[in-house]
């Protein structure tokens, strides 16, 4: 296809033929000449387009670019608006509640300190203007009275007096949030393997990232209080006390690990359940077993449904909310979330039964 030049125009110039750059080639994605697209041109042969074409084709796709842009934003506005609406009424009808129940408490609690005055003055009457022997001919009035005051002191719905915080869960605030945290932090923990705690059926690298499973013990370990003897357990060097902590792991070598956090009094030695992660109150792990997943602790275990095994996982440590969570790094989808009362500094932990686990930096 050729074309012919229109005359000099303003602007830069085609530097092998010194003419206004008033075509565009489709073919090299470029601005050309006139004459790089006639006889003995470069760009002979290739689809090419006016310059000012071109140009106006992508105002047109900016522009469309930009109306798709405000429409998402848009969308996700209102959405978050509806959501908070929602959550708000939620807390305030839970907040409603609570009131309710401690007016609710304190009515009767009036109604029981009166009830046990009057039983007092009736005991106190009996004690004192009866003689022995009508005591004793009162002895089962005695009882039931004092059976009577007892029943009165019995706790009546002390929980509805707290306020239910699971009011404010919300996967859509969970996945909202958990976008806007890692897309706002710097980058992720230096989290390293502290050597003295590695199992001897485990290989730790130099660089104190990378855990190999071996199933033959390890006899060049040197045993220690710090060290477990049994699982194939790791604890790292570093504890989280307050704030927001997040570190991520390759595990797609591995059909069977566990990724979580501890407390540093979780036991190291012998093979009960008291030192294996997710079978006692020290620790909380994410595993998986060949291709099921769960999350476990205190010996509880929640069977998680995942649509694909994750070559990463991710792990975000909310200390102020204390929520813990497991995320799948690369479409930042939560994989798991759990609300603890944490009571302690807590480690990241590990443990691997098969191949290869790294803590990514």
């Amino acid at each position: 296809m050729s074309a012919e030049s229109s005359g000099p125009e303003p602007g830069p110039l085609c530097p092998e033929h010194g003419q206004a750059l008033s075509w565009f080639c489709c073919s090299e994605r470029r601005p050309v000449c006139a004459a790089c697209t006639g006889l003995g041109g470069r760009c002979r042969g290739h689809r090419v387009r006016r310059a000012e074409e071109r140009a106006e084709e992508l105002r047109s796709t900016a522009s469309a670019a930009r109306e798709l842009v405000i429409q998402r934003l848009g969308l996700v506005r209102s959405l978050c608006e509806s959501e908070e609406q929602r959550l708000l009424e939620r807390v305030h009808g839970e907040e409603e509640r609570a009131h309710q129940s401690i007016l609710t408490q304190r009515v009767h609690w009036t109604e029981a300190l009166q009830k046990l005055d009057a039983i007092r003055t009736s005991l106190v009457d009996m004690l004192t203007h009866l003689d022995d022997l009508q005591l004793i001919q009162k002895e089962q009035e005695i009882f039931e009275r004092t059976e009577e005051a007892e029943g009165i002191l019995d706790p009546q719905d002390s929980d509805k007096l707290n306020f239910n915080e699971k009011c404010i869960r919300s996967s859509l605030l969970t996945q909202l949030w958990v976008t806007a945290v890692l897309g706002s932090l710097s980058g992720t923990e230096d989290v390293r393997i502290d050597e003295r705690t590695v199992s001897p059926f485990l290989q730790l690298s130099d660089d104190r990232r990378t855990l190999t499973f071996n199933a033959k013990k390890s006899k060049a370990c040197a045993d220690g209080p710090e060290r477990f003897d049994h699982w194939p357990n790791a604890l790292a060097a570093t504890s989280f006390q307050a704030g927001l902590h997040t570190w991520m792991v390759n595990v797609q070598n591995s059909c069977a690990y566990k990724v979580g956090v501890a407390l540093g009094q979780l036991p190291r030695k012998g093979s009960g359940n008291d030192s294996r992660l997710g079978h006692n109150a020290f620790s909380w792990v994410f595993s998986r077993y060949d291709q099921e997943f769960r999350f476990s602790h205190a010996g509880q275990h929640e069977s998680l449904a995942l649509l694909r095994c994750p070559a990463q996982l991710g792990v975000l440590l909310d200390l102020q909310a204390q929520e813990l969570l497991f995320y799948e790094p690369a479409s930042g989808t939560v994989l798991h979330t759990h609300h603890a009362s944490f009571s302690g500094p807590l480690f990241p932990v590990f443990a691997v039964a098969d191949q290869t686990i790294s803590i990514i930096r």
